[in-house]
């Protein structure tokens, strides 16, 4: 008996790209309020789940900057549109420990942490990212 494919699928859209995507095309957004209007542009379009990355709006430089990931996730949940948000600093986090002795908490300079701290924002890991070494940051 042949398989049949399953033609049920989750769009996702990665809204701010890969890498140094903003500088190959003018489209890529690089403030927050012009990647939030790409998420809920993308959403509204059928996208079930958006990636984003929050980026320096002047240099398009990565960021992890709270603030920013703040903005971004305020005007898509001020959209009411029904996507899963996927906010992510794959650039990689910071987290800094005391000497041998005291190593918690983590010290001066850590840019990664929990819900408590934050009001929001939680540090999780995929396999992928296990496996690549990177952070992703997503707000709860």
């Amino acid at each position: 008996m042949p398989l049949e494919m399953n033609r049920e699928v989750f769009i996702t859209c990665a809204v701010t790209g890969s890498g140094a995507t903003q500088d190959k095309s003018p489209h890529v957004p690089r403030s927050p309020k012009q990647i939030a209007e790409s998420a809920i542009l993308a959403a509204r379009s059928g996208a079930a789940v958006v990636h984003c990355h929050v980026r320096d709006p002047e240099t398009g430089a990565p960021s992890r900057d709270l603030g920013m990931f703040r903005e971004v996730t305020d005007r898509i949940r001020d959209a009411e549109v029904d996507v899963v948000l996927n906010l992510t600093a794959g650039m990689g986090g910071d987290m800094v420990f005391g000497d041998v002795e005291s190593p918690l908490p983590p010290s001066a300079g850590t840019d990664m942490a929990g819900c408590q701290r934050t009001g929001g924002p939680c540090s999780t890991m995929s396999a992928r990212d296990l496996y690549a070494g990177l952070w992703h940051h997503e707000f709860c």
